[in-house]
């Protein structure tokens, strides 16, 4: 039962980056005005970047074609994201701020997980090894 709970978890996991990954596919436009507003050098190109990168993670994840590459590559794309696109810190008012803050954490989470899955040896239900 242990294996199933553990894809279980790594399908749901993988919800979250393949549904924002789709998003930044498929509504681009939405998420460069976004990128645009905080800055980000090349929005068009970054957005759909991270939008292939995220499916990426999501899918190897999922599959588990490596685990360990993909949970640690996606957890610094979390980071990455965390920190320059949702900046609560930054922010004055107090609703936006919250939604930031949300987001920020959502983000902190993310990574802690795709570290989780960096560091795990023994994955039931994958296709490779790891790499590491």
């Amino acid at each position: 039962m242990r294996d199933e709970v553990f894809l279980l978890g790594r399908i749901l996991f993988s919800v979250v980056l393949l549904d924002n990954a789709y998003n930044h596919l498929a509504n681009t436009e939405g998420s460069v005005g976004y990128a645009q507003y905080k800055g980000v050098p090349s929005a068009k190109l970054m957005v759909q970047l991270t939008g292939v990168l995220m499916a990426l993670g999501g899918a190897a994840i999922v599959l588990g074609i490596w685990m360990d590459l993909a949970g640690l590559c996606v957890a610094l794309l979390m980071i990455i994201f965390a920190v320059k696109m949702h900046d609560f810190w930054t922010v004055t008012d107090h609703q936006q701020r919250g939604s930031e803050r949300a987001h920020f954490t959502k983000n902190i989470a993310l990574a802690g997980g795709g570290f989780i899955l960096a560091a795990i040896k023994y994955a039931p239900y994958t296709i490779t090894d790891g790499v590491f």
